[in-house]
């Protein structure tokens, strides 16, 4: 089986990026699809997030970059959840320079698929437009955006867009899925509907994704490593992610039409 492969990415940091990769990872699991969490972001958040910090010495899914594709295979970790797995990130590791083929990413999913059954793999991509990014977007068959609804953050999702389309030009044309995801949202802040609205004139209606809005029980779950929605299941946070899960599983056809909802 090949998966779907989803980059959840932003040039910016603090936009909510790893949170959504969590979130989501955790919601697909929960609705039995066998999904690979790959933490990409050197911070190693996603990890923490679930609970899942390689020791040092460990394999991380930065290996790929050192020895090669196989190495992804080799830092897949169980989480709580028997549908969900983590590749943690290295978290002193130095960002590679040039000269890295863009499809080592892809090759090294490829790979682990080989061995592991995987319907969904979740790529939590650096804040940076480097090699690390490059290689997530070319492995992609869908990214999802997650902003900050604040005048900056418009200009941070055009330069991201220039990205995504030149990716998809010359490295992959599979990669057709293109969201973005209002975080931190209140829709009662003049300027937070001005900011979606002007991105969804710019982009299209269907691009841009049910908002995140603002919940203080989405940052105490990271802090007891766990995603929002385990940590807070009936939570304002949790609702929204439940609802992000659905709709983006639903258009981009992660999820089947018989594939049960969220207990």
């Amino acid at each position: 089986m090949t998966p779907f492969v989803m980059a959840v990415a932003n040039r910016k940091g603090g936009t909510g990026k790893t949170t959504t990769a969590v979130n989501l990872a955790v919601g697909f699991a929960r609705r039995g699809v066998r999904t690979l969490l790959v933490d990409l972001d050197t911070q190693g958040h996603a990890g923490i997030g679930l609970g899942v910090v390689a020791a040092r010495d460990q394999p991380t899914a930065h290996d790929i970059y050192t020895i090669g594709p196989e190495a992804l295979s080799r830092a897949i970790r169980p989480t709580h959840n028997p549908y969900l797995d983590i590749a943690p990130a290295h978290m002193q590791m130095l960002h590679p320079g040039q000269g890295v083929p863009p499809g080592l990413l892809a090759e090294a999913i490829a790979l682990s698929g080989e061995k592991r059954d995987y319907q969904l793999v979740i790529v939590d991509t650096p804040p940076s437009l480097d090699a690390l990014m490059v290689t997530a977007l070319a492995a992609a068959h869908g990214v999802i955006i997650p902003f900050l609804p604040h005048p900056l953050s418009a200009e941070g999702v055009q330069q991201f867009a220039k990205v995504f389309f030149s990716v998809r030009l010359s490295n992959n044309p599979a990669l057709k899925f293109f969201a973005l995801t209002p975080v931190q949202a209140n829709l009662n802040v003049l300027i937070h509907k001005n900011i979606i609205e002007q991105l969804r004139n710019q982009y299209g209606a269907g691009r841009l994704t049910v908002p995140i809005r603002t919940d203080i029980k989405v940052a105490e779950a990271f802090a007891f490593q766990q995603s929002v929605l385990d940590y807070a299941p009936t939570s304002r946070g949790a609702r929204d992610y439940d609802l992000l899960t659905e709709e983006i599983g639903r258009s981009w056809s992660i999820l089947e039409a018989n594939t049960p909802p969220l207990e």
